[in-house]
This record gives structure tokens, sequence and C-alpha cells, in this order.
């Protein structure tokens, strides 16, 4: 998820903490029971934290995740993607590792290391992120993101997130976010963007959603073309 040609340089400190955090888990976790599950979605666009990753077009997308009952879980989510003509980035392979959990009534908490990886570029792409969020009611949240690489470049950002889902009926909901991207180190600029969406769960496992997305001036200058007013409709399941 890296919405420009980022600048180029090391990442090997991140990388090799990944893969430290994936042998721990392995080594020091119990046998525990695993669920496995998946999603998928068509898309009209492929648009993250505001910006879009095809240039405004169509995205195929698929995920899975498998969870122990101790909460750890590891994730891998797929989509095809388009960048600068230099980059050949045609695609995008994010992979998580985390925990989550309720931390107390009705309060939940999710936390993990996810990689986002480009198997197709000709240039380093591929920078990791660490994710909180915690949710009230699972409806309601706030996430904070934290990266050393911060969309491939060798410095921190740092993003902030507020959201929530708000039912309609069985059927209905709306669903809206805000999230504010700190990137003065990576891009010496910082901007915001908001969205807002309806989903139609017309028929389980399958929803229909449609999402309008906006940003701040700050990202249109950061991101020509790829920022700004944009509305991205999607049938997606979870199964």
């Amino acid at each position: 998820m890296s919405p420009a040609l980022p600048r180029t340089g090391r990442r090997t400190p991140a990388l090799r903490a990944a893969a430290a955090l994936s042998l721990a888990l392995v080594i020091t976790a119990p046998a525990y029971a695993a669920t496995g599950g998946g999603s998928a979605a068509l898309t009209t666009d492929y648009v993250w934290r505001g910006t879009t990753q095809t240039q405004g077009d169509p995205a195929v997308q698929a995920g899975f995740k498998a969870s122990a009952d101790n909460g750890l879980y590891g994730a891998v989510w797929g989509s095809n993607v388009e960048f600068a003509p230099e980059t050949r980035a045609s695609s995008e392979l994010d992979v998580t590792l985390g925990w989550s959990g309720n931390v107390a009534e009705d309060w939940a908490l999710d936390v993990n290391l996810t990689h986002y990886r480009y198997p197709s570029t000709t240039v380093d792409l591929n920078w990791t992120e660490a994710i909180g969020t915690l949710t009230w009611k699972q409806n309601y949240w706030a996430q904070l993101g934290y990266s050393t690489e911060a969309l491939a470049t060798d410095e921190a950002g740092i993003y902030a997130q507020v959201g929530a889902k708000l039912p309609l009926n069985e059927q209905v909901r709306l669903e809206a976010a805000a999230g504010y991207y700190w990137l003065d180190d990576a891009y010496d600029d910082s901007y915001a963007h908001a969205q807002l969406g309806a989903v139609w769960a017309f028929k389980a496992p399958f929803e229909l959603r449609v999402t309008a997305h906006a940003t701040d001036s700050s990202a249109r200058d950061l991101f020509p073309g790829l920022a700004g007013s944009r509305v991205e409709a999607a049938l997606q399941a979870a199964f």
C-alpha cells in the first residue's frame, strides 16, 4: 500500500524485525486449535488512506487469515496495483502477524506487524508497519500505525484513524472514518482524509459497498492525480 513512487533505501532492520517476530511466534506458541477464514472483493478502485493504488482502475482482491484460540494470527492479502510506470508494480501482497482479543467488557485490541510487498516491481517498494487498533462494541475504533520506513522511504511516518459502523437495519449499515498521516520526515508534509460508505448485506456472505473518499489539499500536492475526491463501489464477501 504505497500511493506513489517512493524514495528507495535501506529497509533491512524492519524486515529483520518481521522475521524475528515470525520466528518467535512459531517457537514460543504452544499447539493451539486454529481457525481460518477468507475474504474476496471486486472493486472499481483500490483506495488506501485516501489515495488510489490503481490509478482509478478496478481491482481484484483476496485474503486469508488463520487464528489460534490464544489470539495469535497470521494473514495474507493481495491485490493488483498500478503505480508509476517505471516501478513496473502490478501486484501487492500484504503479510501480517499479530494478536487480537478482548481486553475488557466491550473492548477489543488488535496489534500486528504488516509487511507490504510488491513482487513484480523493479525498484524496492517493500516496507513494514506496526499497527494497533482499539475497538469498542465492535462498531467504533481508533487505529495507530507507525513505521520507520513509511511508504518505502528511510524515514518515519505515523498514521491515525478513527471510525464507526452504524447499522441501519439487519442488512444495511453506514461506515465512516477519518485519518491523518504524518509524513513530514519522509515527504516534508502531512495530510488528512475521510471516507463515508454504505454497505448492503443482500445475501450472505455477499455485500455491496459504495464509498466516497476525500482528501485535503496537502494530499493532492503530495500525490497529484492519486488523491482527492473519488467514489468506489465493490462486491465483497467474507467466509
